[in-house]
């Protein structure tokens, strides 16, 4: 084979292995700023979000015999991506109370009254935030992310400033 057939499979094959190398930082980089996207779109619908959750939840009929009357978010949001679908979740610490339901299996216990610690939440779908109304009793969001690591990595934590 001449120099004239070799010259350009050499260079096609450089070419290749350039695009190759090149691809992970840029894919990289384009998913760090997909979740930096989503991110700001969640501080922007959170207010909608939280409504939506408390409306699920407080519907679902969880826990048996209770009625939800109360659910105050944190501020601190931690983020993860769903290593199967690489959608971006978002995790929030809420402290929830709750009343009997009257003529329930819950009504005359005392500890209806206790505030449950529990986490929010809440995923996207596409472009879009959304939530299932899902909340993860006796864990903080630390740890309901780590409960679910094998379908679950830590993007980021996002505290909120404190004056």
């Amino acid at each position: 084979m001449s120099v004239w057939i070799w010259g350009p499979i050499g260079v096609a094959i450089l070419l290749g292995v350039a695009a190759a190398l090149a691809w992970k930082p840029i894919r990289s980089a384009l998913r760090a700023a997909r979740y930096e996207r989503a991110r700001k779109d969640f501080r922007r619908q959170r207010e909608r979000l939280e409504a939506k959750f408390f409306q699920l939840a407080s519907s679902s009929g969880k826990p048996k015999g209770l009625r939800w009357t109360n659910c105050e978010f944190e501020n601190d949001v931690a983020y993860a991506r769903d290593r199967h679908s690489g959608e971006l979740c978002a995790f929030v610490a809420v402290t929830i109370s709750f009343e009997a339901i009257e003529g329930g299996l819950m009504e005359g216990v005392e500890a209806v009254g206790n505030l449950r610690a529990a986490t929010a939440m809440f995923r996207t779908q596409g472009e879009r935030w959304q939530t299932e109304g899902r909340a993860l009793f006796n864990v903080n969001p630390a740890e309901a992310i780590q409960r679910y690591r094998e379908d679950l990595e830590v993007i980021s934590q996002e505290l909120a400033v404190r004056h």
